[in-house]
């Protein structure tokens, strides 16, 4: 008997707001295709900013930083597929999705690149300006870590101002619907194959760690 397939969702703004109802939307959608979905709220969580250590670059093994970071990234390690979710603050991805961000690709996920080949959707919610540059930021990320970004036709950029705005915006959440059914699209489709061919890397990533001025050997003894 296969596993239900997970979807994470990674909202990252500071309010239970516009962009949690949007992924409340994406939670239903994934309801009636019996997909597990899980909301990660940032602002809920315990995440302190990158230290003064200093030495990312130079570690071959996890963050020390003690908080709750680790554990949103094993929640995303044992998922399917990973939606990040983000509002438009000041012109920009809201800082508590920037901060995870980082604190989440340089602390624990550059060692193994362990994301790679879920699937992945980006949602970035704006009154009107800069959703396009805010869900460029975050598909680039998802590209960084391996994932496979499915889309949905148009980019899922929802429009909203003031609190229930979003639930206005039929197209913006039509297209979150859109993209929400073709990520379980694609989960579907690779479980397949790897049933069928009992291959768990279903895509060749190469080497999976592209870290610059670190001797591969060297990280693979701590990995």
């Amino acid at each position: 008997m296969t596993a239900t397939p997970k979807i994470v969702a990674i909202n990252g703004s500071e309010r239970d707001g516009n962009t949690a109802d949007v992924l409340r939307h994406a939670a239903s959608v994934a309801a009636e295709r019996g997909v597990d979905f899980e909301a990660v709220d940032l602002r809920n969580i315990r995440m302190l900013r990158c230290g003064p250590c200093g030495d990312c670059n130079d570690r071959t093994i996890r963050c020390e930083q003690t908080d709750d970071v680790p554990g949103v990234v094993d929640k995303m390690i044992a998922a399917d597929g990973i939606i990040y979710a983000a509002p438009v603050h000041g012109f920009g991805t809201a800082s508590l999705m920037q901060t995870f961000i980082e604190r989440a690709g340089v602390g624990y996920l550059r060692f193994d690149r362990p994301l790679a080949n879920k699937v992945a959707g980006i949602v970035a919610v704006a009154r009107r300006y800069s959703a396009g540059e805010v869900w460029a930021q975050l598909t680039v990320n998802a590209l960084l870590n391996r994932m496979i970004v499915v889309g949905s036709g148009f980019p899922a950029e929802v429009h909203a101002l003031h609190r229930g705005d979003a639930a206005k915006d039929e197209e913006g959440l039509t297209n979150v619907a859109r993209m929400v059914d073709r990520m379980i699209d694609m989960i579907d489709l690779l479980n397949e194959h790897r049933r069928l061919t009992g291959r768990r890397d279903v895509l060749g990533v190469g080497e999976r760690n592209e870290r610059v001025g670190l001797a591969l050997d060297e990280l693979r003894e701590h990995l």
